[in-house]
């Protein structure tokens, strides 16, 4: 008889039976497990499509009952739809500092740097003002066109008297504004002197305030002046002639302040040689002064022929009221600055 090998082994039925039973995998509990069930070149979009076969979302309901297992000495548990901060999880060592609360006041921490210096180009207020004259000389210059056209096309014109023409109430208007606009402009070029030879340092804490003062003293000027000419004039001219020489007056405020407007813009805004605005102010006054003399040579003494009188009279009203004014606007300027 063969003896039986000692290394040869049966395989069981129950193991047979096993092999050929086919396993089904269980259903995934998780996201992971259901992307392991697809292939690795599947697509971003057949991952969700297959997790949301898998997975249905429904609606959260939480519990009404109340919560008893809260620790020992802290209140009861909060609604889980409250989502406020425990005061515990605020508290922190720098708590108290004023840089993580913005709305406490604090005082800043360092040096303090150099201050940046002012230009006028940024002064939002001072562009404002310049940007509403621009606009109101358009709207005044439409209104008295032709009368101021017609003027300075015969300003050296010897009219008669049957051709003297009288602004309506309108065109007046629009003069006076020219003349106001011109006090203005003549307050920033003096300011933009005082800043180039006097000081850049005001008691006042914004530039404007100091050019607004100026603006005041020089409409006060003029209107002094104003009723010294009528005073003058109807003691010693007939009224007509003087009606006219106030037209006239106002009429070369507006030239004046034409002619000043385009500097006072380029050093503004083009940052121009404040030399070069001043010299080109000066001589926009002497030549209006020089118009106003012959002017007034038409208007009072053409017939007469009084030199002396005509002298005494453009230096009484019109020089020494100017050199006044210069005074006084440096006396007030000493004042308002400081000098260290």
């Amino acid at each position: 008889m063969l003896t039986k090998d000692s290394i040869f082994t049966s395989t069981p039925a129950t193991d047979l039976i096993a092999d050929t039973v086919v396993r089904h995998p269980a259903k995934p509990q998780t996201p992971y497990q259901v992307l392991q069930l697809l292939p690795k070149d599947a697509t971003p979009a057949q991952q969700d499509s297959a997790i949301q076969s898998w997975f249905q979302p429904g609606e959260i309901h939480y519990s009404e009952q109340p919560d008893t297992l809260h620790l020992p000495g802290h209140d009861k548990g909060h609604n889980p739809r409250d989502i406020r901060i425990p005061d515990y999880n605020k508290e922190q060592f720098l708590a108290d500092d004023s840089l993580y609360h913005p709305e406490l006041a604090h005082e800043p921490f360092g040096m303090a740097g150099d201050p940046v210096p002012y230009n006028i180009s940024n002064d939002n207020i001072i562009s404002s003002i310049l940007l509403g004259c621009f606009i109101m000389s358009l709207l005044a210059f439409s209104i008295s066109k032709n009368y101021v056209i017609q003027q300075i096309k015969n300003f050296f014109y010897i009219p008669r008297r049957e051709d003297i023409k009288t602004p309506t109430s309108s065109e007046v208007t629009a003069l006076i504004f020219f003349a106001l606009q011109a006090c203005l402009l003549l307050a920033m070029a003096y300011f933009f002197y005082v800043k180039a030879y006097v000081a850049d340092t005001f008691v006042f804490e914004d530039e404007y305030l100091f050019v607004g003062l100026l603006f005041l003293i020089i409409i006060i000027y003029m209107v002094l002046k104003y009723p010294l000419y009528s005073l003058v004039n109807y003691t010693f001219f007939i009224g007509k002639n003087n009606g006219q020489w106030l037209y006239t007056i106002l009429l070369l405020s507006a030239i004046e302040g034409a002619l000043l407007f385009p500097a006072i813009l380029f050093q503004s805004y083009f940052e121009a040689p404040p030399k070069n605005i001043i010299i080109y102010a000066v001589f926009v006054l002497v030549l209006v002064k020089i118009l106003t003399f012959y002017k007034c040579f038409v208007i009072f003494f053409r017939k007469k022929g009084l030199f002396l009188q005509i002298i005494l009279y453009f230096c009484t009203l019109e020089i020494i009221p100017l050199l006044a004014l210069w005074g006084g606007l440096g006396i007030i300027t000493n004042a308002l600055t400081i000098n260290f």
